[in-house]
């Protein structure tokens, strides 16, 4: 949800026992459920504000808590950044959606203790073909980050892959995205945003080990144009700087023996 680059890194990405990424799976498939919730909801004529408070109603029927709600003063249970926002989009009552918007949905919620923390980006009905291509390309780099969620594997190879992965999708879609600058993803746990801060890119072989049971919520973020991005006056919003369309997707995934666990599914 925030930037976190001024995080210190560990040795070791924090582990979870398998009690504890059971519980981590239950926070996570409230996060889940929020989020179809909301998708389902998303249609031309609606507002943003009425999708958060669908998610926040979703949350708290499971006995969860939203993580986002008052965190750091947040005032909303999503953040919902529509277009050239890319994330940390406040809701309102005032922001009504239109056909062929790009809808990005950042949702947490508290279980039992922990937090469950992922992203989706969908179209308000039909997306352009670039549009399409820019949410499809995010996704496969989160796709691409999971897939490094491996024991004997450092941080910075989980942040190679997501990068890695984006090239992939430009060779794959044949255009270039930009991958947002300061924003990444990070560890979580009984805490929503914990060590270390985990950047999109870079080169590989650096930063904290993956042991079984790390966790750490993965969250690429591509722009059909600039990495650069600017803060809006509400001291969260943050937009593209050029006013090209975003894309954000993140799902909350564990090191485990047996490979890669999303903890965020329904």
């Amino acid at each position: 949800m925030i930037a976190l680059a001024g995080l210190r890194p560990r040795k070791v990405v924090a582990q979870r026992s398998p009690g504890e990424l059971d519980a981590m799976a239950a926070a996570g498939a409230v996060v889940a459920a929020a989020l179809r919730a909301v998708q389902q909801a998303a249609v031309a004529g609606v507002s943003t504000l009425s999708l958060d408070q669908i998610a926040e109603s979703v949350i708290r029927d499971a006995g969860a808590t939203p993580s986002f709600l008052g965190y750091h003063g947040y005032p909303a249970s999503i953040c919902a950044s529509v277009n050239d926002r890319v994330v940390h989009g406040i809701p309102s009552a005032a922001e009504i959606l239109a056909p062929g918007d790009l809808v990005s949905i950042d949702c947490g919620a508290i279980l039992d203790g922990w937090h469950g923390d992922a992203a989706v980006t969908f179209g308000v009905g039909t997306l352009s073909a670039e549009d399409a291509v820019l949410a499809q390309a995010t996704r496969d780099s989160l796709e691409a980050g999971i897939a490094a969620m491996t024991p004997g594997n450092r941080l910075s190879d989980v942040s190679h892959a997501i990068e890695t992965g984006t090239h992939a999708a430009e060779a794959r879609y044949g255009r270039a995205f930009g991958i947002v600058k300061g924003y990444g993803g990070h560890g979580i746990g009984r805490r929503m945003h914990m060590e270390p801060f985990l950047p999109n890119e870079g080169a590989p072989g650096r930063g904290p080990l993956l042991v079984p049971g790390s966790v750490l919520a993965i969250e690429p973020m591509l722009t059909l144009g600039s990495g650069d991005t600017v803060v809006l006056d509400d001291e969260w919003t943050v937009v593209t700087v050029d006013g090209s369309r975003a894309a954000h997707w993140e799902h909350t995934v564990a090191a485990t023996g047996d490979g890669p666990r999303i903890l965020t599914l329904g």
